[in-house]
């Protein structure tokens, strides 16, 4: 079966089947991206990016329009996002890597993924935001922020400036008010996920964070919502969502 074949198969249409990166079905309001084998780790793939908008020679590359509003599409609009893996083949570009990327195969299988916005790039991911901290030795300022490579440049969270939150806030959801412990006994004691109002990826350096005003706990559910669609609502926003949605 060829890609068209495919992605004709799962309802999906595109612009032009020979430069098209992504592809859309609007009756089940989904977005398929293929994913280069050459771009994807074990965590992610880095399907799309704000630097592939021009060629080495400044040309405009004509898929980027088209994908662009696809991933506002997942953003803004609701649609999901499903991955399909592509092999690469280097066969017509140069000694310097000029010219086209091309398919040398494909795997006939769509996975749902999730789509996580860093910087500059889009990566279609497991799971849409990184929830445990990581553990680094204590500070007295909570510097948070130094960069480490994965696939994408996650964000090193200081264990204390976590424990200092929930020192102050407790361990029940700041948007829905649910609190493990109650619901589940000792089992669910002491967990909570912990949000940061202003998103680390969107921080992009090393900064002193305050456990009380930068900090909140979150059950897993809402913290899903805050970030779902590649964006980061407000507390106060989820909780409207609610409201409005109990009506």
């Amino acid at each position: 079966m060829s890609r068209k074949k495919f992605i004709l198969a799962n309802g999906a249409i595109c612009a032009n089947w020979t430069w098209s990166w992504s592809f859309v079905n609007h009756n089940e309001k989904f977005i398929i991206f293929g994913a280069w084998d050459t771009n994807t780790k074990e965590n992610g793939a880095l399907i799309f990016s704000e630097k592939w908008q021009r060629k080495r020679n400044g040309s405009k590359r004509p898929a980027y329009p088209q994908s662009r509003e696809h991933i506002r599409l997942i953003e803004e609009e609701g649609y999901s996002l499903k991955v399909f893996r592509i092999i690469f083949s280097d066969e017509k570009q140069d000694a310097e890597g000029d010219g086209p990327s091309t398919i040398k195969g494909f795997e006939r299988v769509l996975s749902n993924k999730y789509l996580k916005k860093v910087g500059v790039n889009w990566y279609a991911v497991d799971d849409q935001y990184l929830s445990a901290p990581e553990e680094l030795d204590p500070s007295l300022k909570y510097i948070e922020g130094t960069v480490f490579q994965v696939l994408i440049n996650a964000y090193e969270r200081n264990l204390e400036a976590r424990e200092k939150c929930l020192d102050h806030y407790g361990y029940r959801c700041s948007v829905c008010s649910f609190d493990f412990e109650e619901e589940y006994g000792a089992l669910g004691k002491r967990f909570i996920h912990v949000h940061h109002l202003i998103p680390l990826a969107e921080v992009g350096r090393e900064y002193e964070v305050d456990p009380i005003r930068d900090l909140r706990p979150l059950c897993p559910n809402c913290h899903a919502m805050i970030h779902r669609g590649g964006t980061v609502r407000s507390i106060e926003k989820l909780q409207e969502i609610r409201q409005e949605a109990r009506k």
